[in-house]
Formats: structure tokens, C-alpha cells, sequence
């Protein structure tokens, strides 16, 4: 029997949790193409809990819950820019992203956009393409340090 998604607001309270998912997931989906140190530099984020209050309170950020269990997450900065898709690992592949991202593109589409842009890794090419998304450009990107190759994609609303 499938398991009902429950797509809400995030609250401050779930912060543990989203960290823990987004920590989880980096290794997870990332090890084909990241080396080990690329790995814990991104996954480090999941510490600067300051920054997961703010996104939290800012910015539109939802969260996809089975049960009593955050399956998934995604927040849009600027009104059409996702800054972060992630789903937790025992998830994949049952359809939580691609809610959460016609979720983000409903949400753009409300605040006047035709584009919705994001820019992300290598491992998440393919779930946009097939969402139809294009790639703007490929680029490097120096967090704390390390060089990440991310890729501009956007899609017409």
C-alpha cells in the first residue's frame, strides 16, 4: 500500500531532521562523481544551523513528510530560483521530488515568473532533464575551498 505525502511548511522544529536528510543524502547520491573531501565540504552545510533558521523564515521552503518521516524537502529563493531539492535516500524514485519541484514551479508561476532556474550537481542532470529543464552553462563553483562543477539549468513556466 502506498504511503500518503504530506507536503507542508517547514517549521524551525523539523530543522534536525532536514539536516540530518540533507547530510545523508550528499554521499548517497554524490559518491560517482565527488571526491571524499567534496563530499564532507558540502555536507558540512547541514552544521550552520543559523542558515537553515533563516532559509526557514524567509524563504518559501516545504517539506514532503510520510507519516511522521520528512521524505523530502525544497525552498525557492527570489520567487524562481530553487536553492535546494534533496529526498531522502530510502525515497528515491517514488515521485517525492517531482511533486516537490511541480510544487517550486506552481510557487514561481504564482509570483508572476515564465522561468524557473536552479543551479545544481552532475548526479541531479538527468531528474531535471527529464523534467525539461535546459542547461544554461556549466560552471565552477569554490565553496569553503573545493571546486564543485554545477550546472545552471532553467525551464519555461
Amino acid at each position: 500500500m502506498k504511503k500518503t505525502v504530506e507536503i507542508r511548511s517547514a517549521t524551525q522544529e523539523d530543522i534536525p531532521e532536514i539536516t540530518a536528510l540533507f547530510r545523508a543524502t550528499i554521499p548517497q547520491a554524490t559518491s560517482k562523481y565527488f571526491s571524499e573531501k567534496q563530499m564532507n565540504v558540502w555536507a558540512s552545510e547541514a552544521d550552520d544551523i543559523e542558515a537553515w533558521e533563516k532559509r526557514i523564515k524567509k524563504l518559501y521552503f516545504i517539506v514532503a513528510q510520510i507519516d511522521t518521516t520528512i521524505a523530502g524537502f525544497a525552498y525557492i529563493k527570489n520567487g524562481n530560483f530553487i536553492e535546494g531539492l534533496y529526498v531522502h535516500k530510502d525515497y528515491k524514485r517514488q515521485g517525492i521530488g517531482s511533486k516537490l519541484l511541480r510544487i517550486m514551479e506552481s510557487q514561481a508561476m504564482m509570483n508572476d515568473y515564465d522561468v524557473i532556474k536552479s543551479n545544481i550537481n552532475k548526479t541531479a542532470v538527468p531528474f531535471f532533464d527529464n523534467r525539461y529543464f535546459e542547461v544554461i552553462k556549466k560552471h565552477k563553483k569554490n565553496y569553503k575551498g573545493v571546486i564543485f562543477e554545477n550546472y545552471l539549468v532553467e525551464k519555461d513556466l
